[in-house]
């Protein structure tokens, strides 16, 4: 799950210019002024990154690096 995290840490910092230690799991994607469409390129880049695939109705209710981290780490460890 930590590795999940770290990921998720890694690409929102590249994309939106902040540090990485600014980004907690408690945070929205709305908190970190990410936009739909920036939230589901991240996620596409993690499916990618991890090799598995989050099915489209679940991408969109992901709202939170909380909930992206859960979704991941269940797809990574199973």
């Amino acid at each position: 799950m930590q590795h999940v995290f770290e990921k998720i840490r890694e690409l929102i910092a590249a994309k939106k210019g902040v540090s990485q230690e600014t980004i907690t799991m408690a945070q929205s994607f709305e908190d970190l002024e990410m936009d739909s469409l920036d939230s589901v390129e991240v996620i596409s880049d993690l499916e990618d990154h991890f090799n598995v695939s989050i099915p489209n109705q679940e991408v969109l209710q992901i709202k939170t690096i909380e909930e992206a981290v859960n979704s991941l780490s269940k797809l990574v460890n199973a």
